[in-house]
């Protein structure tokens, strides 16, 4: 499945479909303006994620038990947002990642004006998502859908991250990404082409972050950035997709910005989709708590007031 997370995806038969000509984006003054502070939700929202494995199934799992909320989602792997807009592209993975109870068709979940907030995402690698994807224009189709069915929705894009052995360096893609890509092309491309405002979640900038912490023994019990990551069933490590701490981490990330809380005092102790529970040390969780709400609130963009 690591594999698959970059991946083009194939088109069902002849030739894709045209891409729209892309519109030049707004500029960075304009997303902040978009971007502004929202007031905090008053109590449990119902959360959809569109997406891909970079989502999948614990992390929203995770995050509905830290936040006593109802969640949803469809999920691929290395799914463009394109793939889910367009009934004629096949989604790689479909079968296997929308297996369990909390799976909806996204068309039919946002048409339903059911949910509060709409977490959406785009694949990676990013720059090919915005060459031959249309990142911008799909995720202000999605944005607009998701508003047509309930004007009220908050919307986001959540920020991922790419493969630890990317030849140009994990940290410093991270670092680069957000300000040229995940902001510069897509969001603000995004605006251009007519969607309502979308917020961030900086799951990159916080498992930055984390691996910084992690790597300079200021995080209890973690001194490498493997440690966030899986392993693939040859028991590899796996270079893209979380781990138990790494979707813990993740959640926490969803749970600030979404609720505007400090994470701080949340249960170290939550369970994965399927049931199994998962412990984190105490000590590192409190720690995580800390580092997440730290850079939630430091990071431009989420809507919550620094």
């Amino acid at each position: 499945m690591a594999a698959l997370a970059g991946a083009f995806v194939i088109w069902r038969r002849g030739r894709a479909p045209a891409l729209p000509d892309p519109r030049p984006p707004v500029d960075a003054a304009a997303l902040a303006a978009a971007q502004a502070p929202l007031t905090p939700p008053d109590g449990p929202m119902r959360v959809y994620h569109l997406g891909h494995s970079l989502v999948g199934r614990d992390m929203p799992a995770m995050l509905a038990q830290l936040a006593g909320h109802d969640h949803a989602s469809q999920l691929g792997w290395g799914t463009p947002l394109r793939a889910h807009w367009e009934d004629r592209v096949p989604i790689t993975g479909f079968e296997t990642e929308n297996a369990h109870p909390h799976f909806r068709p996204a068309r039919a979940a946002l048409a339903s004006g059911a949910y509060d907030a709409v977490v959406l995402t785009e694949m990676v690698e990013l720059r090919d998502a915005i060459r031959w994807h249309a990142s911008p224009h799909y995720l202000a189709n999605w944005a607009q859908a998701a508003h047509q069915g309930n004007p009220r929705a908050r919307l986001y894009l959540y920020e991922t991250w790419h493969r630890l052995d990317d030849p140009a360096g994990w940290l410093a893609r991270v670092d680069a990404d957000l300000p040229a890509l995940w902001q510069g092309e897509v969001l603000q491309g995004a605006l251009a082409w007519g969607a309502p405002p979308i917020h961030l979640i900086p799951g990159g900038q916080v498992l930055a972050a984390a691996v910084r912490a992690a790597e300079s023994g200021a995080l209890p019990g973690l001194t490498d950035r493997a440690q966030f990551f899986g392993r693939n069933p040859d028991g590899a490590p796996d270079q893209i997709h979380l781990g138990d701490i790494g979707n813990y981490l993740i959640a926490l990330v969803h749970y600030a910005v979404l609720y505007h809380r400090s994470p701080e005092g949340l249960p170290a102790t939550v369970s994965r989709a399927d049931g199994t529970p998962v412990q984190i040390d105490p000590a590192t969780a409190d720690a995580l708590q800390r580092l997440v709400w730290q850079v939630v609130r430091a990071t431009p963009g989420t809507g919550v007031a620094a």
